[in-house]
């Protein structure tokens, strides 16, 4: 877990949040990013990755998310959201990040952004998605310890 692809979460936490909230093209956002130097610290790809594969890939998250959110992903907090959002992309499409490691990404993000208490939630939630999602992973795991 590097410091680099933290802060490209945060970055892209923010970014993300920004879309949702504005519907504005995702190219200005991304630009905008740059120009600011948001990502100084960052590491691109990933925020890049991030940024652009959840609303690439929306349908597919926000399907996962609905099984087990208490309302419809739309009205949840847009800070929540966008955690949730990028929790569930890294769960679905990054296999090769540890199902732990996301979470724990996820929480980190809830507490520098998220209302009190809100980490408690995006944990609960997303440990269900990678119950569901990430069986063989889970099980290996469980066999090891």
């Amino acid at each position: 877990m590097s410091i680099a692809r933290t802060n490209a979460r945060k970055a892209a936490v923010q970014a993300l949040y920004q879309w949702q909230m504005t519907g504005q093209n995702l190219n200005e956002i991304e630009q905008q990013f740059l120009d600011e130097d948001w990502l100084k610290d960052a590491q691109k790809s990933y925020f890049n990755e991030l940024f652009h594969g959840v609303p690439v890939n929306l349908d597919a998250i926000d399907q996962a998310l609905s099984e087990f959110v208490d309302r419809p992903v739309d009205i949840i907090d847009p800070v929540e959201r966008a955690i949730l959002r990028i929790g569930a992309y890294e769960l679905l499409y990054r296999l090769n990040m540890p199902y732990r490691v996301v979470i724990n990404e996820s929480i980190n993000l809830a507490k520098c952004f998220g209302a009190d208490g809100s980490h408690k939630y995006i944990n609960g939630i997303l440990d269900k998605i990678a119950q569901q999602k990430r069986t063989v992973e889970i099980k290996a795991k469980r066999a090891a310890e």
